[in-house]
């Protein structure tokens, strides 16, 4: 039998509730309903005083060492950040900056961003994808950008949104289906070992 699949989501939301975090959940829930995982979200806002003024990754406590421990576990990423003058936050962004460059190497990465208009739709390409390419980590073929307008209460309520993420999952599925196969093989070989 193979183990469920380590799905992680990084939230770079710096408040609660988040519209960041609300999505990440909502990819992680529609992914879970598709294949087995066992979900972790990380949500950055509240680790922040914990490793804002960190320079090494030594200096990390031993809370946010955790979360980067996941990042680079997890058999497949979900990074969701709100857009902050015209990018992802500077704390998304140093946490990043304490993965091992190795770690992420072929692991699937869907990504998805908020901001409060339609302006900053670009990001995903011009921002998380060069910085995911670097890591030469496998980003999904759709990301989802959402608005401030396509949430109530911190929830996705926009129909449009809704059946873009829907879609963005159906598209990552065989990528994630090649991932937890070959995972099978290695676990096997533990056993056997």
């Amino acid at each position: 039998m193979t183990r469920p699949l380590r799905l992680v989501a990084v939230s770079g939301g710096m408040q609660r509730p988040s519209k960041s975090a609300a999505l990440a959940e909502h990819l992680l829930d529609l992914i879970a309903e598709a294949v087995p995982v066992e979900q972790h979200l990380i949500e950055l806002g509240p680790l922040a005083p914990q490793f804002a003024g960190a320079v090494w990754r030594s200096q990390a406590p031993a809370a946010v060492e955790r979360e980067l421990v996941a990042v680079e576990q997890a058999d497949v990423l979900v990074v969701a950040t709100p857009v902050f003058r015209g990018s992802y936050t500077g704390l998304f962004k140093h946490f990043f900056d304490f993965i091992d460059q190795d770690a992420l190497i072929d692991k699937p990465v869907l990504l998805a961003a908020t901001g409060g208009s339609e302006r900053h739709a670009l990001v995903i390409d011009h921002q998380l994808r060069p910085l995911f390419s670097f890591f030469q980590a496998r980003t999904l073929p759709l990301g989802v950008y959402a608005t401030d307008k396509d949430f109530i209460d911190y929830r996705l309520r926009d129909e449009a949104l809704l059946q873009r993420a829907a879609l963005a999952v159906q598209r990552a599925l065989p990528l994630i289906d090649l991932t937890r196969h070959a995972k099978a093989p290695a676990a096997r070989e533990v056993i056997v070992a």
